[in-house]
């Protein structure tokens, strides 16, 4: 792709107020649900990007130092925010997202080229990263939105067989 930033960066502007929408839109309780056993609800979705928005950031800073970084795990390394409220929660993704885009606009096009050793995958390029950062915005957004269907696709009678894709319960 050519240009990354200006592919990237929209991307990563619109996901905090798509979770700002839903964030404001939708029931706690559907936020919360499980779309099956094992899986993430929406609201463990944006408790994730809240978690590796922190990561992206330091991971920014390693390649502006030329240092290496670690591999993150969320099952071990996500931080626990259990009882506050989904808004509050979408805020503090979109003021951690702003930040994260003040320190993005500082790049010039030739730092894409930089690069770290990531602690499980090797080398690694800033415009890499800047790639998944933005396909893992839109994988957790496509994750949530499964996950809130659900309940949708559970009533939806005979036309369920059409939303086999996003079924989780088939």
């Amino acid at each position: 792709m050519e240009n990354v930033l200006a592919h990237v960066l929209p991307v990563l502007s619109a996901t905090p107020m798509r979770w700002n929408e839903l964030a404001e839109a939708l029931p706690e309780p559907l936020m919360a649900r499980l779309p099956a056993p094992g899986q993430w609800s929406a609201l463990e979705c944006l408790l994730h990007l809240i978690d590796t928005e922190h990561v992206l950031q330091s991971r920014l800073a390693a390649f502006r130092a030329g240092a290496d970084f670690p591999a993150f795990d969320p099952a071990t390394q996500g931080s626990p925010r259990a009882g506050r409220a989904r808004g509050v929660l979408a805020d503090e993704f979109a003021e951690l997202r702003a930040e994260s885009l003040r320190q993005l606009a500082l790049l010039a096009p030739e730092d894409l080229d930089l690069v770290a050793r990531h602690g499980e995958l090797g080398p690694v390029t800033l415009g890499e990263m800047l790639h998944e950062w933005a396909a893992h915005d839109l994988n957790h957004t496509v994750q949530a939105e499964r996950a809130l269907m659900q309940p949708y696709l559970e009533g939806c009678g005979p036309w369920r067989k059409y939303f086999a894709d996003h079924d989780a319960g088939q």
